[in-house]
């Protein structure tokens, strides 16, 4: 589990094809790895990864094909930079939200607005996820703990503040680049707990397709 705080950025170094998966080398940069060991956590542009081996400047972690096909890694190349969370610890400070890591899907960066010294972006989302997707709630972009600000269909608004935009990849944000996106997990568990007892039903996700285009899921 992870809060969306994101503790450093670091680059990939190396993508190596093992079979039918991927090794990933990450230089970890500023991230403090003196308590991680082998079998460890971290948050690579929001994808929970399993440390394997440690570099000395860093980490190896492996790919599945899974990961691959529902994340933004499938485009990625020897040189990108990204986010670097370690795994939560019980006396972490929640200052984000609740982020598994388990990245939903990918979404492309459709509109960048300066404003004041913020920057506005507008995010476009998979159609399927529009529905977890709320004003004033939590999403995790490439691994960060964001806010919602407003929502336009399967489109919604993140603002961002210098800080942020300093300590995180998001700076370098531009139109048409694609991010891993995270819903808030808690409304994912209740669209499944909603079910009850027909959530053993294969037919249950015609069930919450329908309540969603009724307007119940919102």
């Amino acid at each position: 589990m992870f809060t969306g705080i994101i503790e450093a950025t670091g680059t990939i170094t190396a993508l190596t094809p093992k079979g039918a998966d991927i090794s990933v080398t990450v230089d970890s940069g500023k991230l403090d790895l003196a308590d991680v060991k082998l079998g460890d956590s971290i948050a690579t542009n929001g994808v929970c990864l399993t440390v394997v081996a440690l570099t000395g400047k860093g980490y190896v972690a492996d790919l599945s094909l899974e990961t691959i096909k529902r994340t933004a890694f499938a485009d990625y190349k020897a040189g990108q930079v990204v986010n670097l969370e370690k795994a939560m610890l019980p006396t972490t400070r929640f200052g984000g939200h609740m982020v598994s890591g388990h990245v939903d899907a990918v979404a492309e960066v459709i509109e960048r607005h300066q404003t004041g010294r913020a920057i506005e972006f507008w995010v476009k989302a998979p159609a399927h996820l529009a529905k977890y997707i709320s004003e004033k709630g939590s999403v995790a972009v490439d691994g960060i703990s964001l806010t919602v600000n407003e929502i336009n269909g399967d489109e919604f608004k993140l603002t961002i503040v210098p800080h942020t935009a300093l300590e995180t990849t998001m700076d370098a944000f531009k139109p048409g680049r694609k991010i891993n996106l995270e819903v808030d997990v808690i409304a994912r568990y209740l669209e499944r707990l909603m079910l009850g007892d027909k959530a053993a039903d294969k037919k249950s996700q015609v069930t919450m397709d329908l309540l969603a285009r009724t307007g119940f899921l919102g």
